[in-house]
């Protein structure tokens, strides 16, 4: 199966930031992606009114998902669309969330992002999504022409918890990032992490990045899209600029490992904890 991970620099501009997108994903269909995967805010980044605006239900007559599922039944791919604003209970915090569209533009899998992303480093920015987004509660997975994958965003990278969950209740190969990391904690953790939770789920990482300064200047993304294997190799990196990587995934590959390395088997559960 080949897998396309789109880098972008998006800005509050929807409609530029939808041929943008458009652009690459379809010269990742091209080169022969079965799958493409987009980061989060692949639709705006920009002040909060702005989302607000942008939020609504995902489905047929919201003018951008109708421009989505459109672009994907006509490269004819997976479209994965990473961290869209979409309506929930509260209008002034929408979730978080992450789909899949088929290659006939219907959608198949929803995934409201769970952990928010509240931060406030010495010499970075301060950072409250949970001030701006309801939190999701649950771990989703799908499946891909019989492939299951398993779906997250950003942050969520930070609790092992829920990929673990996705590879005991799922059994997924493969395990979406969609992100738009801050240049601090990027060059800190974005590797490092990537290639544990490829490690310790012996999964495929597809983890598509923002990248650059947005409009108007006040968020910087760190880029370096990347895919991970499940042996916690990097297998392809896009560094800095707009753009996206292939990589053709070999689940043998994956199989093997885990048939040399059973550590998917030899968990136990833990009683307790004691103290002393």
């Amino acid at each position: 199966m080949k897998i396309a991970a789109i880098q972008l620099n998006v800005s509050a501009d929807v409609e530029a930031n939808l041929r943008q997108l458009s652009q690459q994903v379809r010269s990742a269909a091209r080169e022969g992606a079965r799958v493409v995967a987009l980061p989060e805010n692949a639709l705006y980044m920009g002040p909060t009114e702005g989302r607000l605006a942008l939020s609504g239900p995902l489905t047929p007559g919201c003018r951008w998902f109708d421009a989505l599922s459109a672009l994907a039944a006509d490269v004819g791919c997976w479209l994965v669309v990473g961290g869209v604003p979409e309506a929930s209970g509260d209008p002034q915090r929408p979730f978080n969330t992450a789909f899949v569209l088929s290659p006939s533009g219907e959608i198949t899998a929803r995934y409201r992002k769970v952990h928010l992303f509240d931060i406030d480093l010495p010499g970075g920015p301060r950072l409250c999504e949970s001030e701006h987004t309801s939190p999701g509660d649950r771990a989703v997975a799908a499946t891909l022409d019989g492939v299951g994958v398993g779906l997250t965003i950003c942050y969520d990278l930070r609790f092992p918890e829920l990929f673990r969950a996705l590879m005991e209740d799922a059994g997924v190969r493969i395990l979406f990032v969609p992100s738009a990391f801050t240049v601090p904690t990027g060059r800190a953790h974005w590797h490092a992490l990537l290639r544990a939770r490829a490690i310790e789920n012996q999964c495929w990482v597809v983890a598509p990045a923002q990248v650059g300064v947005h409009p108007p200047g006040d968020r910087t993304t760190y880029g370096h899209t990347l895919v991970v294997g499940p042996w916690g190799a990097v297998v392809a990196e896009l560094g800095e600029g707009v753009g996206f990587i292939v990589v053709d995934v070999d689940f043998a590959q994956q199989d093997a490992l885990r048939g040399r390395l059973p550590a998917l088997q030899h968990r136990r559960p833990i009683q307790g904890v004691d103290r002393s």
